[in-house]
């Protein structure tokens, strides 16, 4: 068996015009792991996210397992960070860092009910793939008295079509699999 371990990076745009779509190759992270961050972390949660936030101009990072998307704040051109973006998620790549860092919590979700279970299983398998397409993520919060609540990550936050994508996407499909929910709302 042999190991690829060529690198290779490629950014692609996405509906939001203030995020960029870096996917990596090998991937960066395992075991399904995704992280949203709005503010730079400390290192020992995710050293990425900390190593991208210092980049001047990077507003929010979300790290999936084979890209990063990246939000730039307003004023802050997209071929002026693409350099430094690039020489850290190749640095990360060749050296083989720990995206996670120690700190970072285990997501062991317990005590899911059937519904939540039917749910996480029509976000895992159709719905999270679709929005990574675009650089966004699914993150699913809870679901009580008919009401799905979900974090929209990466390029959906700000997205000019996240409304779309989330009522007559996201909604639609979970309500043709669980008749019994009546909304899905964006947190």
């Amino acid at each position: 068996m042999s190991l690829d371990l060529e690198f290779r990076l490629r950014a692609e745009r996405t509906p939001n015009p203030q995020s960029i779509k870096w996917v990596v190759h090998p991937p960066l992270a395992t075991g399904g792991r995704s992280a949203h961050f709005r503010n730079a972390p400390v290192p020992d949660h995710s050293p990425l996210a900390a190593a991208l936030f210092e980049i001047p101009g990077i507003d929010e990072v979300l790290v999936v397992a084979d890209f990063v998307t990246l939000t730039k704040r307003d004023g802050v051109d997209w071929p002026d960070l693409a350099e430094p973006v690039a020489r850290t998620l190749e640095t990360w790549v060749r050296e083989a860092r720990d995206v996670f860092g120690p700190a970072w919590p285990d997501e062991a979700p317990a005590g899911r009910g059937d519904d939540e279970r039917r749910i996480l299983d029509v976000l895992e398998r159709e719905l999270r793939p679709l929005v990574a397409r675009d650089g966004g993520d699914l993150l699913f919060l809870d679901y009580r008295d008919g009401v799905v609540r979900l974090a929209l990550q990466g390029a959906c936050t700000g997205c000019p079509n996240s409304t779309q994508t989330l009522k007559f996407g996201i909604e639609e499909r979970l309500k043709a699999a669980l008749p019994e929910i009546r909304e899905v709302v964006a947190v």
